[in-house]
């Protein structure tokens, strides 16, 4: 195990993580170390491992992706009685689903209000029924689990738009969901509101995969990059199935679909401080660039510095700062990002992958809600694999309409990046890549692909490293 050094100010940390991503030195010509740390829930859980797909297979479905949406769905088929496989291309949970604050709720920022006005009081009841049920089967299955899971209530904060809490509060009225206003909050913020939600919850999210995974036909270090006539193509084999589901974050099949149009993604950042406040209860701002609170046994999470991927943003500055000023004597002990894919107007994109498409589902566009989201998506998409009905699915359709400010702007972001002069672009679709000082990688504003230094893919879509 490794042994790390971890200075900040007149503090000095020690203690210990399985390993260590990378040390980078040198930024502007002053020697500075950037470590790119696990988090809480990778330093502190170990998960089991798989070989390598090494021959052809055959099975029914085939599930692509191996974070906790694809997981789900391969444990889902199974209690179902259906064949199933898993390919990863890396390790499973190497990704999002690490770098997650692991909370389950049905309360997703101030949504509900702008489910009602979008789409109406039934596909709104639909949204909230399928979370509702997510966070039912997380109670079941973590019950047999030993994950830390928790009951919290979940509160959704805004420090300027008391409107907008008050307004959300009678959407969830209105959908059958009892919610109470709050003035103040047992976190560091003046607020205009809040909106509370009793009886949600919070978990180890390792801890629970781990465990899920354990019984599952799982190959890892296999990198799909075709799927043809119902076959996917790997590097050491292929798989044969009469279903896929595609569940890699960023959906890979470039060609169908448009969601190269229909999700951009985000970069968040997370501090876990030693011996912080016991708050009791999960705590997020409505506003796109707010800050989230929750504990994790001693430990007290903060989220927030939120940007698109490729510009700039708040990054682990804006934490450290806020710790500083009002946690001052909290030890910094865990400092970890996340990269989220958001869809057009909040809601996840769950169903079949496109039109063309019939025997491909997808799940994507988790909008910072990964973990109750893909339950929910792994509940639906069973249901669609068995070709029963599911009674929340029209409300997740991938091929609803997309009409929104947001596809003018992913459009202009694309078309910008398309055009700007540089040698470095993204090999997913030829976008410019910028530079992230903070994080040392070169990242891609139309789409969130992600590289290191020396040009090693980090983040999909891109599935290839930068040519020399």
């Amino acid at each position: 195990m490794n042994r790390i050094i971890h200075k900040r100010g007149c503090k000095t940390k020690v203690f210990s993580a399985p390993f260590l991503y990378g040390v980078i030195v040198a930024f502007t010509g002053t020697l500075q170390a950037v470590m790119y740390m696990l988090s809480v829930w990778s330093a502190n859980t170990e998960l089991p491992s798989f070989s390598q797909l090494t021959s052809d297979k055959k099975t029914d479905v085939l599930v692509v992706g191996g974070g906790i949406a694809g997981l789900l769905c391969a444990y889902m088929l199974k209690t179902h009685g259906v064949d199933c496989i898993l390919l990863e291309a890396d390790r499973i949970c190497r990704g999002v689903t690490q770098n997650t604050t692991a909370k389950i709720t049905v309360q997703h920022g101030f949504l509900y209000d702008k489910l009602l006005k979008r789409f109406g009081k039934e596909k709104a009841q639909m949204y909230l029924r399928a979370n509702e049920r997510a966070l039912q089967t997380y109670r079941a299955l973590c019950g047999k689990i030993a994950c830390d899971f928790e009951e919290k209530d979940n509160i959704v904060y805004t420090v300027k738009n008391r409107q907008a809490a008050e307004r959300e509060l009678r959407a969830l009225e209105k959908l059958g969901v009892t919610a109470t206003f709050e003035e103040t909050l047992p976190v560091p913020i003046a607020i205009a509101g809040a909106v509370r939600v009793q009886h949600q919850a919070q978990f180890n999210p390792l801890k629970f995969l781990a465990r899920i995974a354990k019984d599952l036909e799982i190959y890892e270090q296999t990198k799909v990059f075709e799927i043809r006539e119902n076959r996917a193509y790997t590097a050491h084999g292929t798989v044969a199935a009469k279903q896929f589901i595609i569940a890699t974050h960023f959906p890979i099949l470039n060609k169908y679909g448009g969601y190269f149009l229909k999700l951009y993604q985000e970069r968040s950042y997370a501090l876990a401080l030693e011996n912080g406040p016991q708050i009791d209860g999960m705590y997020v701002d409505e506003a796109p660039k707010g800050m989230s609170f929750r504990n994790y046994g001693d430990y007290l999470l903060i989220g927030g510095g939120d940007h698109r991927t490729g510009k700039p943003g708040g990054n682990y500055g804006e934490l450290r700062r806020f710790a500083k000023v009002h946690y001052p004597a909290c030890a910094e002990a865990y400092v970890w990002a996340t990269q989220d894919c958001m869809s057009l107007d909040g809601v996840p994109y769950i169903g079949q992958y496109s039109k063309t498409l019939p025997h491909v589902y997808v799940a994507t566009g988790f909008h910072k809600w990964g973990m109750t989201s893909s339950m929910a998506a792994a509940e639906i998409l069973c249901d669609m694999v068995l070709g029963k009905e599911n009674d929340c699915a029209p409300v997740f359709s991938p091929s609803r309409n997309m009409l929104t400010v947001q596809l003018a702007v992913n459009g202009g972001t694309f078309l910008t990046s398309i055009l700007t002069p540089t040698k470095k672009r993204c090999p997913h679709l030829g976008c410019a890549l910028k530079w992230n000082p903070t994080e040392h990688t070169w990242d891609c504003p139309c789409h969130g692909s992600r590289f290191k230094e020396d040009g090693k893919l980090i983040e999909n879509p891109a599935t290839d490293d930068l040519k020399k």
